[in-house]
């Protein structure tokens, strides 16, 4: 077990902020994450974080998934004080970090998030990594499901997808799959890309649009400029920001400024 202290840290609103669907709540503080091939168990008490891994696996793989090296600070102070909605929204969210997730779980991620709600979000994804994940145990002896690889779901029929409550978006994830798998689109490339460039390679996928191609940017690639809108921003754009909102000044950081936004409409 690893423990620090963390401040701008809280596992509630990660697990509440819309950007994974695999982290489980188990009760008073305690929460469960599965991440690619990845079993955790987190505990928190105000500042105080128990990562129950191994060091090794906590310097090599969750401080850079949970965005630990970034002082959140530093976002949080280049809000302009004279703008009320947008400071109300960073103390409200004050804890949510930009994580850093695998490219391949986060386009079928939000394949499924279109036109659905988190709770039937995370039971489709749950479904598709018991159906073609595979079955592992952590350390503790707790039976969990790798989210399954692009050559296993290329191989998987939309019908199958379906039955495993896809709906539409069944076709979107067998096409895209199989696109990924023969090559024709490369998530190496991808990766080395700009922003503007992996947004623009994103959207070739099938069923990719410009909403779902920005969350891939901001929750794989952490191009922190990226600005998902979906309903809920739409909404905060027309009544607080009807000019637009002030991409100049917070260039570079305009994606943890919409997750503060986010959450700030979804709970407050």
């Amino acid at each position: 077990m690893i423990t620090v202290e963390l401040e701008h840290f809280s596992l509630d609103k990660i697990c509440d902020s819309g950007q994974c669907f695999r982290m489980k709540k188990l009760g008073d503080g305690h929460f469960s994450m599965v991440a690619g091939d990845q079993y955790l168990e987190m505990h928190q008490k105000n500042g105080i974080v128990d990562f129950y891994c191994s060091q090794e696996e906590f310097i090599c793989y969750w401080v850079r998934y949970f965005d630990l090296d970034t002082d959140y600070e530093v976002y949080m102070n280049a809000a302009n004080p004279r703008d009320k909605y947008l400071n109300a929204a960073i103390e409200a969210g004050d804890g949510i970090r930009i994580l850093r997730q695998d490219l391949w779980e986060m386009i079928v991620t939000f394949l499924i998030s279109q036109q659905n709600n988190i709770k039937r979000i995370r039971k489709c994804i749950e479904t598709i990594c018991r159906m073609y994940g595979e079955r592992k145990f952590s350390t503790e002896g707790v039976e969990y499901y790798t989210f399954p690889a692009v050559e296993a779901l290329s191989q998987v029929t939309e019908a199958d997808l379906r039955a495993c409550g896809l709906g539409y978006r069944a076709k979107y994830i067998a096409v895209t799959a199989r696109t990924i798998a023969s090559g024709e689109i490369s998530l190496e490339r991808i990766y080395d890309m700009s922003y503007h460039r992996a947004k623009k390679e994103l959207l070739k996928l099938c069923g990719v649009g410009e909403k779902v191609a920005e969350c891939i940017c901001l929750f794989a690639l952490h191009h922190m400029d990226a600005f998902p809108v979906d309903t809920h921003i739409r909404q905060v754009m027309d009544v607080h920001y009807k000019r637009g909102f002030p991409n100049r000044r917070y260039k570079g950081m305009r994606g943890i400024m919409q997750q503060y936004i986010f959450y700030y409409d979804l709970y407050s």
